[in-house]
């Protein structure tokens, strides 16, 4: 097939996305931790997409990716399928020793290949929603400069342009650390006429690195842009680094809580920066994160996507939709 038959196929939800109208959905977990340190797949830079090219690398995605699409079906759930796409920004190119054209095609292969995992899976009865992660510029465990909103829309009007001419449905800006940055994606990506999410990481405390609370960030973010992203999540980050957070009552009543729609957390404790010097993998406990998990939906009853980040894998996010889909919770 021609790369011009595939760049113009034509995205499934894009304009019609099914986690909008409610029902539960879940995610995958921590691809690149599980990956190396239980599959003992080594991943260059961190940097899913360069897994593609290598037949022992690749077919370590596939085997990743249907666990948790078969865990989808026996829990009669929809799933956000995501591409490998993180790393895949002109930021990275010297650490992955790629040019620009490079970083494009991988993109573009990243979601020809994503989509042929969900077609394989698509029965016609849950939605599988083609997602790109769009990662920031720069390291998300350690932010070393404050980038402005017009350079973060400059920045990332790149990438969402070489995914807004593939298949995908939506973006999501994961691991996000700066509000001005979730601004300048979500302005690129509506001029791609590209429905957008965005998802912060917090440290320990709760708060972004910037030191701004969730409820500003998600506040001015959604000020100055009129609310065009389509909701907000909450990844990178252990459900213990943020109940002060969501420790008001009447969350319900608040606008900004009100907008997150998703969680994604660690498995592990430790903070970003001890993570990052972590040389074994830390991979917490599975039933107690998913009845955290339980906590924090019976706070947030509107949330519904759930899936895991750095340190889980399949038995986190098994025992999560356990938790969630519990009769009391129905």
């Amino acid at each position: 097939m021609s790369a011009n038959l595939r760049t113009n196929k034509t995205p499934r939800y894009r304009h019609n996305l099914p986690q909008l109208k409610g029902g539960l959905f879940l995610t995958d977990a921590g691809q690149e931790t599980d990956l190396i340190f239980n599959k003992g797949i080594p991943i260059k830079a961190f940097a899913a997409h360069t897994l593609l090219p290598d037949e022992r690398g690749r077919a370590a995605l596939t085997n990743y990716y249907n666990g948790f699409l078969a865990l989808a079906r026996q829990t009669n759930t929809g799933f956000i399928l995501d591409g490998q796409t993180w790393k895949a920004h002109p930021h990275w190119a010297n650490d992955l020793g790629q040019t620009i054209d490079e970083i494009k095609a991988a993109n573009q292969s990243s979601i020809d290949y994503t989509a042929q995992i969900r077609d394989a899976w698509d029965n016609g009865q849950h939605p599988i929603v083609l997602n790109a992660a769009l990662g920031p510029r720069g390291d998300a465990y350690a932010p070393d400069y404050q980038i402005t909103t017009n350079e973060a829309e400059d920045y990332h009007a790149q990438q969402i342009s070489w995914l807004a001419a593939t298949q995908v449905d939506m973006i999501s800006a994961m691991t996000f650390t700066q509000s001005e940055e979730a601004i300048g994606a979500i302005r690129a990506a509506h001029k791609e006429n590209m429905p957008i999410a965005v998802s912060f990481t917090v440290e320990t405390d709760g708060l972004l690195p910037s030191g701004q609370s969730l409820a500003d960030a998600i506040d001015q973010v959604d000020r100055e842009t009129s609310s065009q992203a389509i909701y907000f999540m909450i990844n990178c980050a252990h459900p213990d680094h943020f109940p002060d957070q969501l420790s008001d009552n009447n969350l319900q009543d608040q606008k900004w809580a009100q907008r997150i729609k998703g969680i994604r957390c660690n498995a592990s404790r430790m903070s970003h920066e001890e993570l990052d010097n972590c040389e074994a993998l830390d991979a917490g406990n599975p039933i107690e994160l998913g009845q955290q998990y339980k906590e924090i939906y019976s706070k947030m009853p509107w949330l519904n996507i759930f899936g895991g980040c750095c340190g889980s894998d399949l038995r986190h996010v098994t025992e999560i939709a356990r938790a969630i889909l519990s009769p009391q919770n129905r």
